[in-house]
């Protein structure tokens, strides 16, 4: 049993597998939902960029949709669910938000289950910038505190992937041992 003196904690008892290498490592995607305007109900796009940077952790940013503007990296697990098919990646963000992603290689999609705190997603201006900025991470942390663990915006959607390369392409690269909390 981990200890309980610091958290957040993170436990699988699942070995990562060998193909991880291969499949995710290193792989960059670049994937569009298929979402509409909140205020005009018209149809648009939600464009998010995802580094698969190591087994510890993920880079991303998002440029489309409620979230547009954050750029972040985290800790994360990633779990193979049939190598060269599909990969899942979890993580808990600083804001309280968790995200629990499938990667679709053969098919090209993404799908996702996030869970908004109630900070994160009722004051999604604030959750706007990037980690690296001290004063963004502090911010950042105090939407955690908004709300109670059951006050959540649950998103659960698909997306189709539209670019896949390797490499950070526009996306700043992190420490393994960066700070995520």
């Amino acid at each position: 049993m981990p200890s309980t003196s610091s958290y957040p904690q993170f436990l699988t008892n699942t070995p990562l597998h060998p193909s991880f290498d291969t499949d995710i490592r290193d792989t960059h995607l670049i994937y569009d939902y298929a979402a509409q305007n909140s205020e005009t109900g018209e149809p648009e796009k939600w464009r998010y960029e995802l580094w698969c940077f190591s087994p510890t952790r993920c880079v991303y940013a998002i440029h489309g949709g409620p979230m547009a503007g954050r750029s972040n990296y985290q800790t994360c697990t990633w779990q193979c669910i049939r190598p060269g098919e599909l990969w899942q990646c979890n993580w808990l963000e600083e804001t309280g938000t968790i995200v629990s992603l499938v990667y679709d290689i053969k098919e090209r999609r993404v799908t996702t289950m996030i869970a908004f705190s109630r900070g994160h997603w009722e004051k999604s201006e604030e959750a706007k910038g990037d980690k690296r900025r001290k004063e963004d991470f502090e911010r950042w942390r105090r939407l955690a505190e908004i709300g109670t663990q059951t006050e959540r915006f649950v998103l659960c959607e698909q997306a189709e992937v539209v670019e896949v390369f390797r490499g950070r392409g526009s996306l700043e690269g992190v420490k393994e041992d960066a700070v995520t909390f």
